[in-house]
């Protein structure tokens, strides 16, 4: 895999749309040593087929799956099963926001503004208060509280432990070190989640590049492997998920590590979501990390952090790091970074095995990737 990303401590960038883009292809294609004339396959969120003409290509493989902030590991779950059919040889998929400086700017961002299509949360939701995009994450927080009896306190740390990964980020929004005492003194947002238990809106942008294993061998950086993939979604509208305290990441979970042949105790680095602390906690228990509902005592002790026995969301994620809508790609270039060992000052030891874990619209579709430096295990 060839990656790129790029982020600002001020939150916003210089180049937008197509451009920005462009640029994150041709970076992660320089990491690969491939250029653009290699590229025979697509993916893209919102359409493959006008990125394709943008870059003058004519692709055999195209993609355009949109499921919020885990489309790229579904990408990337595609792309390889393309590729191991021999659909294609190299797909490039990217992504690009930056609702920060289009806001700061009056700029209108890539491709207008969208129109709502039809959609019955309109109707059953909105009306009623449901405030966006926390109200969602805020109704699985509460509901986890009271049937097992996780804390805010315990929420914050998950903040916390991101937080000193971003410390060590010298492209990450927020560095300075905050305590569980500052988020809880933040402001409410939507009950029982404070300012610094969501997501940041900043710029941001990313890009892989993926080909065969037996061509990765001989390309420019030591080649990082899908071991295994899953997908799943239960629901759109928050009011009808099964249950808010379980993901469909128990789903995409399971049959990503049984692809893989691996188990939760045999991971190195989690790139978990975080859209707010309480995703990244119930990422936890439903990979399998802990048990249903023993989240909060499992983060309480920082074990998430620098140092801790799982690392997570070592560049700082979506609290800290940056989030410009869809976070997904952020998870898997840092994945693939940790593996080659190019993380710096956070990187982890010995990494061999990663995962990148994406969650769509409202705890809606989970992708899970499965990521290692051999490629059978």
């Amino acid at each position: 895999m060839g990656v790129a990303d790029d982020a600002s401590p001020t939150g916003e960038l210089e180049l937008s749309g197509r451009a920005l883009e462009a640029a994150m292809i041709g970076e992660a294609l320089g990491d690969a040593g491939l250029s653009l004339s290699d590229v025979d396959g697509v993916a893209h969120a919102n359409s493959s087929v006008a990125l394709a003409e943008y870059l003058g290509i004519h692709p055999r493989y195209t993609d355009s799956t949109h499921t919020g902030g885990s489309s790229y590991e579904i990408h990337v779950e595609h792309a390889a099963a393309a590729i191991n059919a021999g659909l294609c040889d190299v797909v490039v998929g990217v992504y690009a926001s930056t609702p920060r400086s289009d806001r700061t700017r009056r700029r209108v961002p890539m491709g207008g503004r969208p129109m709502m299509g039809p959609n019955p949360a309109v109707e059953w939701e909105l009306p009623f208060g449901l405030r966006m995009p926390m109200g969602p994450y805020a109704m699985a927080a509460t509901r986890h509280m009271y049937q097992y009896g996780t804390t805010s306190e315990q929420l914050a740390q998950i903040a916390v432990s991101t937080r000193q990964w971003a410390a060590m980020n010298p492209k990450a929004r927020y560095r300075d070190p905050i305590t569980v005492e500052d988020v809880l003194a933040s402001p409410l947002q939507s009950t029982p989640l404070h300012l610094l238990d969501c997501c940041l809106v900043t710029d941001g942008a990313g890009a892989f590049v993926m080909t065969s294993a037996e061509r990765a061998r001989d390309l420019a950086k030591p080649p990082v492997f899908v071991l295994g993939a899953g997908t799943c979604h239960d629901h759109a509208m928050i009011s009808e998920m099964p249950d808010l305290t379980v993901t469909p990441g128990a789903v995409s979970g399971a049959n990503a590590f049984a692809m893989a042949g691996v188990k939760p105790q045999d991971v190195d680095v989690l790139m978990g979501y975080d859209s707010f602390t309480i995703t990244a906690l119930l990422h936890l228990e439903d990979l399998g990390f802990c048990a249903k509902g023993e989240g909060g005592p499992f983060v309480e002790d920082g074990k998430t952090g620098p140092g801790g026995s799982l690392p997570m969301n070592t560049n700082g994620g979506g609290l800290s790091y940056t989030h410009p809508g869809m976070y997904g790609m952020f998870l898997l270039v840092e994945a693939v970074r940790q593996l080659r060992g190019e993380c710096g000052a956070r990187q982890v030891d010995g990494a061999e095995v990663a995962v990148a874990h994406g969650s769509g619209m409202v705890l809606s579709c989970m992708s899970t990737i499965v990521l290692g430096t051999e490629a059978t295990l």
